[in-house]
């Protein structure tokens, strides 16, 4: 498998939601976590988040570091990183400071890349002030 990640990260993984676990509502978390099971509502996760491949995540997702090797229905922001690996599968917009898709994935939605994104609200910044936000700085 081709990715980016570490993948002895997922081994010392804090928490895990099992393959046969459902969940409903808003999932917060601060530290790492793997979804197996089935979550749906939203899921915000200020540690790395791993969505192991058999999971089901109906949701809006806000988080730093997302890699997704499942289904995903919903929206994904990050903050830093979203990685969608050779088996996911995502119907939702990606809006993250870096993108990967690798070969293989399941793609229907839109991707947003903004530089810096933890400083720059793009919904609320008028577009000319959302230019000189995105030019680099000398």
């Amino acid at each position: 498998m081709a990715t980016s990640f570490d993948t002895s990260a997922l081994q010392h993984t804090v928490t895990r939601i099992g393959k046969n676990a459902v969940l409903s509502g808003t999932l917060r978390f601060s530290s790492s976590m793997r979804i197996e099971g089935t979550v749906s509502g939203t899921v915000v996760a200020d540690g790395f988040l791993y969505i192991a491949q058999g999971a089901v995540v109906e949701a809006e997702i806000l988080g730093t570091n997302i890699v997704v090797a499942g289904t995903v229905r919903g929206n994904i922001s990050a903050t830093e990183r979203v990685e969608l690996l050779e088996t996911a599968s995502m119907q939702g917009n990606i809006r993250a400071a870096k993108i990967r898709i690798l070969d293989g994935v399941v793609f229907e939605g839109r991707c947003e890349m903004i530089d810096r994104s933890d400083s720059v609200d793009i919904f609320a910044t008028p577009v000319e002030d959302l230019k000189q936000s995105l030019k680099p700085r000398e």
